[in-house]
Parts: C-alpha cells; sequence; structure tokens
C-alpha cells in the first residue's frame, strides 16, 4: 500500500512522460501486490483455532483485529501514510523508490528462507521477480530524467529544478 501511494503520488512531479508512465505504472501494480499479500494472510488465518492463535504469538493481532486484514509490518507497526515518501525533486524521489524495491526484494528473500510451503512460497517467488523488474524500470526512469538535465553529472543540487515555474492561470 505504501509502494503503491509513494509512486502514484510522485507520479505528478515527474519532469517527463516516461517517469510518469513508470511511476504510474508501477503504483498500480502494487496495488496488485497488496492484493496477493493479503489473500495469501487470509488465507493463512481464516481458520486458526484460538489454541494455533495463542501458540503461535498471533494473540495481540487477534484481540484487535480478529483475522481480518490490517496492513502492518512484521514487527507489528501499522501502517500509516507518514510511511509515504514525495520529496518533489524527481531524482531523489526515483533514488528512493529503487531503493524500496530493493527493500521489498530482500524481505521476499527473507520470507523465502522461512516458507516452505509452494502455496506461499510460489507467489512470493512471483512478487520478488517484480521487485527486481521495477527496480530496473526506476533505474530506467531515472536516466530518462538525469538526461534531460541541464549538467550530466552526479550532484545533489540541480539549478534547473529551482527555475521560475510558469503556471497557466487562465
Amino acid at each position: 500500500m505504501g509502494a503503491s501511494m509513494r509512486y502514484l503520488s510522485q507520479r505528478y512531479t515527474a519532469p517527463n512522460r516516461t517517469a510518469a508512465a513508470v511511476l504510474t505504472d508501477i503504483g498500480t501494480e502494487e496495488l496488485a501486490h497488496l492484493e496477493i499479500v493479503a489473500t495469501i494472510v487470509h488465507q493463512l488465518t481464516r481458520c486458526l483455532t484460538l489454541e494455533e492463535i495463542e501458540a503461535s504469538g498471533f494473540a495481540p493481532y487477534y484481540a484487535d483485529h480478529t483475522v481480518g486484514i490490517f496492513p502492518q509490518s512484521a514487527g507489528g507497526f501499522p501502517f500509516s501514510a507518514s510511511q509515504i515518501q514525495s520529496t518533489g525533486d524527481p531524482i531523489a524521489d526515483l533514488y528512493e523508490d529503487m531503493a524500496a524495491e530493493q527493500k521489498a526484494r530482500l524481505t521476499y528473500d527473507n520470507i523465502l528462507r522461512l516458507v516452505k510451503d509452494p502455496e506461499v512460497a510460489d507467489p512470493i517467488r512471483f512478487l520478488r521477480a517484480r521487485e527486481i523488474v521495477h527496480f530496473q524500470r526506476f533505474g530506467e526512469a531515472l536516466t530518462s530524467v538525469r538526461d534531460q538535465l541541464d549538467s550530466k553529472n552526479f550532484y545533489a543540487f540541480n539549478p534547473s529544478f529551482d527555475a521560475p515555474v510558469q503556471c497557466d492561470r487562465s
């Protein structure tokens, strides 16, 4: 959910159609990833007995949400819009997006180390593969943004972003 909202929010300040399209496509796809993960969690928890809930450490979650889907981290921290990054600087945002995709890939790697059930592992492998593709596509978007800048070097600040913006107010 966080990745989707991040990418769909960042698309508005993308400086070219390539970057905007990548952010839109991946932001939309991330909603499908949320649905896949939520379905897996639902299927794994819907028939738990109270004994299984207590033995698994799931009781605190169950007390608040029963077996309803409530977005939170594995550590129990609930999703918050404060986790969404959107700076308006496409270079900073795209680097952040690439890092987010690598962290998601790592999370899926860790899940695959823990899970042996093919009905869980197979969709997780699919999601992991998509994170790798997203990382590549964000890299391509970053290249398209960099190629349009007034300077072709790596920098922390580009004066062209601070040029006055002309808005049609008619």
